[in-house]
């Protein structure tokens, strides 16, 4: 089978999501992967983020769930609202099940031949023969190893345009939030908080030798249990972490207790 070349099949794909008002990155590396596009889409209520994995297979090479929960994982990370997965071939059965259940998009063969078909037909306002994308199909392929309007409306959320100054700016801010949530998902990052805030919001109060130990153990409690239940959702995972946090602050500060 002939199909897109992946350069061309990514340009195709961040053309689309740009008239559809996000800002691009394409072959955008997040930790020991790379998303073939990523965009972004400013609103009013925050920025959507949407990640793309474009496979240019062979009709006998069908995109299997491994893709899809690799997607999942780089979503997770990057926060992203929407995940799509393109391929120039199918998805195994198995796929399609599990995308259906998870809210991931997936455009086939047929459908992408729509989208560029439908994306050929509109006149470019800009006059401009830079910005056309060439979708021919007279590209042999050979399988890559490397690891979406209508192109993403069946999803969950989201649309991508704009200069990369821009996009620079988002991925800064999206940077940040993934340092932060690193940080709090981490035991050891919840301990450090929690006795710094603690211990802070004692010192700012005051309460004396005879209460402050008690002080920072209750502050401690809350803290411990508080942030991980804003954190998670799952009621026996706050209960575990929180007390694991917990117990460790409350041995430091009896250490403390007792060195001083």
């Amino acid at each position: 089978m002939r199909a897109l070349e992946k350069k061309r099949l990514v340009d195709f794909v961040a053309k689309i999501m740009e008239q559809s008002g996000f800002k691009t990155e394409k072959n955008y590396r997040v930790s020991k992967y790379v998303v073939d596009v990523y965009g972004v889409l400013p609103t009013v209520l925050g920025d959507i983020g949407v990640v793309v994995a474009c496979k240019n297979y062979e009709e006998r090479w069908k995109v299997g769930m491994d893709v899809l929960k690799e997607m999942e994982m780089t979503a997770k990370t990057l926060q992203a609202s929407k995940i799509v997965v393109i391929t120039t071939s199918e998805f195994s059965p198995n796929a399609v099940s599990y995308a259906e259940r998870r809210g991931i998009r997936l455009i086939d063969k047929d459908e992408l031949m729509a989208l560029a078909k439908s994306l050929s037909q509109k006149p470019d306002t800009n006059n401009n023969p830079e910005n056309e994308v060439d979708i021919d199909e007279d590209d042999e392929y050979t399988p890559s190893t490397s690891i979406g309007s209508s192109f993403i409306s069946k999803g969950r959320r989201g649309s991508l345009s704009g200069r990369r100054s821009n996009l620079s700016n988002s991925n800064i801010s999206v940077k940040l939030k993934i340092w932060v949530k690193t940080f709090l998902s981490s035991t050891i990052g919840l301990i450090i908080l929690v006795l710094a805030v603690s211990t802070l919001v004692t010192y700012l109060i005051n309460p004396g030798n005879a209460l402050l130990g008690i002080l920072r153990i209750a502050i401690a409690a809350v803290l411990s249990y508080g942030i991980i239940a804003a954190l998670e959702r799952d009621l026996m995972v706050t209960l575990i972490r929180g007390s694991t946090v917990f117990f460790v602050t409350l041995i430091i500060y009896i250490a403390v207790i007792i060195l001083t």
